[in-house]
């Protein structure tokens, strides 16, 4: 995904919920299951970035470790989690980030 068409997606008035990822990573791939099913519940978007594949993105919100879980509304973070959370942790940020 290129930078500007990563920007348009987080620009948007309501919370976006990023995941930075990559194919090898272990608790990454924990987390799937977890972020597919918040995807089906439609409380945010939700936008995959493989760190691999774009590394300006993940290096432009200082993403160190993976996986990282952004929460964007109108371009601006409300929400950062990093590692394997529970769906719990996950709801309650995307919660807070609702408030905001």
């Amino acid at each position: 995904m290129s930078p500007e068409k990563f920007e348009e997606h987080i620009n948007r008035d309501k919370i976006i919920l990023v995941d930075f990822h990559a194919d090898w990573c272990g608790p990454c791939k924990m987390m799937e299951p977890i972020v597919e099913e918040i995807s089906k519940e439609k409380k945010v978007d939700v936008l995959k970035i493989d760190i691999e594949e774009n590394p300006e993105i993940a290096g432009k919100y200082n993403v160190m470790s993976i996986p990282t879980f952004l929460l964007f509304k109108s371009g601006s973070i409300v929400g950062h989690l990093v590692g394997a959370v529970s769906k719990e942790n996950l709801d309650g940020a995307i919660a807070k980030a609702l408030t905001k």
